[in-house]
């Protein structure tokens, strides 16, 4: 997530601190606060607001002023705002033609449709193509390309790309009498049920660690592994098909029943049990492994077990999107097609511990085991409501509450028939 750490997940890595020197080394040349004066002669001038305030911004802005000094005509200047102020200022900015130039309108790429339908940004196609200064957009994962394509036309790119593998403390693994990690949804299962210990009727130690509000999502996973899905292609609600519920009752029996996770955790909360020493293993992206090696943990990754459904993980991504009103198109156009181009995206992939926004950079990342591993599951990895206009709205009004629901014991059955009922009226599905 890219200050995607709309939960509060710590982003950093070992090169981020020489990064950050990097960059302000970079910046100081210029004056107002590393915006090139306007007075420097057929410079263009771009403005990009963000919401990356996490530790993760100096990889952005190091991108940023690799591509200013590249580009002598052109000068692009990263503001930052975290993703609350962000969504206040822009819509009415973007809609009155008078915001930046360039955008991240949410860590939610869901979002794009609201300044779709204000007709608030600048459709790419014109500039897509596989030339070097065209956005190659068939080099983005499909989930990501058919994401930000909307009635046939392409409205972003990714500011960044994650996927979700497991993350497992080695030394409770050992202690358990458990020799490897698990690569099946069986074995997923009854690990996460032996690394549960409990002490005086109290759990000591749980086997995992799940969250079920303001995180990136990971219930979504479980239901995926066994062939459930939230929203089908159709618009209608699929969480109450067989498969479905199979996974959600069997997952939120491991919760009440078995006491392998705490309930109603927040994504914070859910890493600081597993950075603790408390919980066994998290199902998490890659902005959390540095802090956690630094917490102590023997960590081990691996890829998310496989259930009866096939190998699959979530891919989460940021947009990156032109105000449509802006007069400087053509070198918006130009950044966007270099920033997800392939030399700016390995390097973006190595300074910040992120798979790269493409498919094409295999042997670019494979020195680095970390970024190696969360790109290996891009051909697998889904986004959570996909092209859904409502997404923001399913999400915190229908499928959190319902798996907070079912959590606490609710019927599985009604809990989901009613989710379901909710859903196709925000999706406006009729049969």
């Amino acid at each position: 997530m890219y200050s995607v750490r709309r939960r509060g997940r710590v982003r950093a890595t070992a090169a981020l601190a020489a990064l950050t020197a990097l960059t302000a080394a970079t910046l100081a040349g210029c004056g107002n606060n590393g915006v090139a004066s306007t007075s420097s002669g057929g410079v263009v001038q771009l403005t990009m607001l963000t919401g990356f305030t996490g530790p993760d911004e100096a990889s952005y802005q190091a991108l940023v002023a690799e591509f200013n000094q590249t580009h002598p005509k052109i000068h692009v200047t990263m503001s930052v705002e975290p993703w609350a102020t962000v969504a206040q200022k822009l819509p009415e900015s973007w809609a009155t033609g008078q915001g930046p130039d360039l955008a991240t309108p949410s860590s939610d790429p869901g979002s794009i449709f609201n300044y779709i339908s204000t007709n608030s940004v600048l459709p790419l196609d014109d500039a897509t193509g596989t030339g070097t200064d065209q956005i190659d957009a068939a080099a983005f994962p499909s989930s990501v390309r058919n994401a930000f394509t909307v009635n046939g036309k392409l409205y972003a790119v990714p500011a960044n790309n994650a996927t979700l593998v497991l993350y497992y403390n080695k030394d409770m693994f050992t202690a358990a009498g458990i020799t490897a990690a698990p690569t099946t949804e069986a074995e997923f299962i009854a690990d996460a049920k032996k690394l549960t210990l409990s002490s005086g009727g109290k759990t000591t130690q749980y086997g995992l660690s799940l969250a079920d509000n303001n995180t990136i999502q990971m219930w979504p996973v479980l239901q995926w592994m066994s062939g459930g899905d939230i929203v089908g292609a159709n618009g209608c609600a699929d969480v109450n098909d067989a498969a479905s519920i199979a996974a959600l009752t069997q997952w939120s029996q491991l919760v009440i029943q078995n006491h392998i996770s705490p309930v109603g955790q927040a994504g914070a909360d859910a890493d600081t049990l597993f950075s603790s020493k408390k919980a066994a293993m998290e199902i998490n992206g890659p902005w959390a492994a540095a802090g956690y090696k630094s917490a102590g943990i023997n960590l081990g990754m691996v890829t998310i077990p496989v259930g009866s459904a096939g190998q699959v993980t979530l891919a989460s991504t940021v947009p990156l999107m032109i105000e449509r009103t802006t007069p400087h198109a053509a070198e918006a156009e130009q950044f966007l097609a270099w920033y997800t181009g392939k030399t700016a995206q390995a390097k973006f992939s190595e300074i910040s511990g992120f798979p790269p926004a493409r498919t094409d950079l295999g042997s670019s990342v494979s020195g680095n085991a970390t970024v190696s591993l969360f790109a290996s599951e891009l051909p697998y990895a889904r986004l959570y409501l996909a092209g859904q206009s409502k997404a923001t709205s399913i999400d915190s009004d229908v499928y959190v509450p319902m798996i907070q629901q079912i959590e606490r014991g609710a019927n599985v059955q009604s809990a989901t028939n009613s989710a379901a009922q909710q859903i196709d009226k925000l999706t406006g599905c009729t049969s």
